[in-house]
C-alpha cells in the first residue's frame, strides 16, 4: 500500500495552517480524518513526519525533505487537472501565430504576457515573418492567426493599425552631404549608396518591396539587423517608425529628406486561418491584440 497524493494534500494543509483543526476547515475535512491519515502515513513510510508543540504542528527533517518532493507531484497533478479542464472547456491546447517583423515587438510581448497569465496550459508557436511568409504561413496551414499587410487573399481579415514607412541614415551618412538644407533630395540621388532591405521570409514565391535601384544593396534576415547596421552608418533604408522612434528622437537616426517616397504606409491586418473555427483562446488572443493596437 502507497501513500495517496490525497495524504499529501492533508499533511501540507497541515503544516500550511499549523495544526489539524484548521487544516480540516481548509480541506472541508474532520479533524480526525486528517489525524489519522498522518498517522497512516507515518506508519506506512516508517518515518515521523510531524512533531507537535503547543498547540502548532512542525514537520521533522525527514517530513520537510519528503513533503518538498511531494509537493513537486501535488503541483504537477494539479496542472493536469487545469489542463484537462481547459480541453474540455474547448481552449486549445497550442496556438501558431505569424507575425511580420514590423509589428512592435513590445507589443507582441505584452499581449503573449497577458494571454499566458489568462491560459497558462496553452502552448505558443510563434513565427517571425517578413513581407509574404506570414500568408505563406496561412495558405500552409502553418499557423492559426497571422499579422501581416494587405493583400492576403481568401481569409478573413481585421485591420489593426496603420504602419509608416520611413526612410533613415545615420546622421553621418554621407548621403546629407547633398543636401543643403532647402532644397530637398531626389531618390534618384540614392542609387550611388547603400541600400539595406529585409529579406522575404517566405520559402516558395518571395517578393521585393520598396525602392530598390541602388547599385550597391546588402539584403538581411531581420529588421533589427537592418536598424543596427543603418545605425551604424553602413546604408540608408526604410524602416517602420514603430520601430525606430526612439531612435530619431535621440539622434541616432535621421530622416532623409526626400522630395516625393521619404514615408510609406501600410496597414498591419490580423488574418484568421479558420474563422469559422475559432475558439476561446484564438478569441482572446485576437482580443488583446485589438486592444495593444488601439
Amino acid at each position: 500500500m502507497k501513500v495517496t497524493l490525497e495524504q499529501w494534500r492533508m499533511l501540507k494543509a497541515v503544516v500550511d495552517h499549523g495544526g489539524f483543526a484548521h487544516a480540516a476547515q481548509a480541506v472541508h475535512k474532520s479533524q480526525s480524518s486528517i489525524h489519522h491519515a498522518v498517522q497512516k502515513m507515518e506508519q506506512m513510510l516508517d518515518v515521523k513526519l510531524l512533531e507537535v508543540k503547543g498547540r502548532k504542528a512542525y514537520l521533522t527533517d525527514a517530513g520537510r525533505l519528503l513533503l518538498r518532493r511531494a509537493e513537486q507531484l501535488l503541483e504537477s497533478a494539479a496542472t493536469i487537472d487545469a489542463l484537462a479542464e481547459s480541453f474540455h472547456a474547448g481552449v486549445e491546447p497550442e496556438i501558431s501565430i505569424a507575425v511580420d517583423q514590423t509589428f512592435p515587438p513590445d507589443y507582441i510581448g505584452s499581449v503573449l504576457e497577458q494571454f499566458s497569465n489568462e491560459y497558462p496550459n496553452t502552448r505558443i508557436q510563434l513565427y517571425e515573418t517578413v513581407l509574404s511568409g506570414a500568408a505563406e504561413a496561412l495558405v500552409k496551414g502553418q499557423v492559426d492567426l497571422a499579422i501581416a499587410g494587405s493583400g492576403v487573399s481568401h481569409f478573413m481579415a481585421e485591420p489593426l493599425f496603420t504602419l509608416d514607412f520611413m526612410a533613415v541614415a545615420a546622421p553621418s551618412h554621407p548621403l546629407f552631404d547633398l543636401y543643403d538644407g532647402v532644397q530637398p533630395l531626389l531618390v534618384d540621388d540614392l542609387v550611388n549608396f547603400r541600400q539595406v532591405v529585409t529579406r522575404d521570409s517566405a520559402l516558395d514565391q518571395k517578393v521585393d518591396s520598396g525602392w530598390l535601384k541602388a547599385d550597391a544593396r546588402w539584403t538581411v534576415s531581420n529588421i533589427a539587423t537592418s536598424i543596427e547596421m543603418i545605425c551604424r552608418g553602413m546604408g540608408f533604408a526604410w524602416l517602420p517608425l514603430t520601430r525606430i522612434r526612439t531612435l530619431l528622437d535621440d539622434g541616432s537616426l535621421r530622416l532623409v529628406p526626400l522630395q516625393i517616397g521619404g514615408s510609406r504606409r501600410m496597414t498591419l491586418q490580423l488574418y484568421y486561418a479558420q474563422h469559422s473555427r475559432v475558439g476561446p483562446g484564438l478569441t482572446r488572443m485576437a482580443e488583446l491584440l485589438h486592444q495593444c493596437c488601439e
